[in-house]
């Protein structure tokens, strides 16, 4: 099933796949289906958060991804280094790239989509396209391969900002609803993929105490 509404069935917690470690931040593979960080419920305390402070106590969570959505997170250690990197996502000083594959063919190859977004409250969790309301959302694109043979587009995604489901939505505005999407995607998209074709594959930033340039990658599991 997919999951970002409806009832909640997390991955099995079979360890964590942990990118990098150190005394200031944690870098880590989040799976499809997991929550970032607890939801509201009882049923919804299992998260990456809670899966890696049972390990490693302080551990703080600074960004998510959505729960369908898999990929590279990064996590504080401690209080003062949860307050630096939160002023560098604010900043917008931490950088990342997504691996998507949506319907049809995506034209043209490249481009930026700037389209304001805001929660679509009688639907939520869902966001949508408001110009008078909406906050200023941007999401850089490129087309990395075109499928003839299911008609879908491999696809590169750069967000300059971090809404709530932007990419998603973005995608969706454009005509090229991400597939597997349970939210977006009507339902011959929905079931043409397993789960959620989103994945985090990289991000970059500069080491909070060092200031050294750090790149993390995951390869797209689709």
């Amino acid at each position: 099933m997919h999951a970002d509404i409806g009832t909640y069935h997390p991955p099995a917690d079979n360890g964590l796949e942990i990118l990098y470690q150190d005394e200031a931040l944690l870098v880590l593979n989040k799976p499809s289906g997991l929550l970032s960080v607890p939801g509201r419920g009882e049923e919804k305390q299992d998260s990456l958060a809670r899966r890696v402070q049972a390990r490693i106590p302080d551990a703080l969570a600074v960004h998510r991804l959505d729960m369908c959505t898999s990929g590279v997170m990064v996590m504080a250690r401690g209080g003062e280094m949860h307050r630096t990197l939160n002023r560098m996502f604010q900043k917008r000083e931490i950088g990342k790239r997504y691996i998507a594959v949506v319907d049809g063919r995506l034209a043209p190859a490249c481009g930026s989509v700037r389209l304001p977004l805001i929660c679509d409250w009688p639907n939520r969790p869902r966001q949508r396209v408001d110009h008078e309301i909406g906050k200023p959302s941007i999401t850089h694109y490129r087309r990395l391969e075109y499928r003839p043979e299911n008609d879908s587009s491999r696809i590169e995604l750069i967000p300059e900002t971090g809404r709530s489901h932007q990419l998603r939505v973005h995608m969706l505005a454009l005509g090229h609803v991400i597939l597997g999407d349970n939210l977006y995607a009507d339902p011959v998209n929905r079931e043409r993929a397993p789960r959620l074709q989103l994945h985090a594959c990289e991000l970059s930033l500069r080491h909070p105490l060092s200031g050294e340039p750090m790149t993390f990658h995951s390869p797209a599991p689709f």
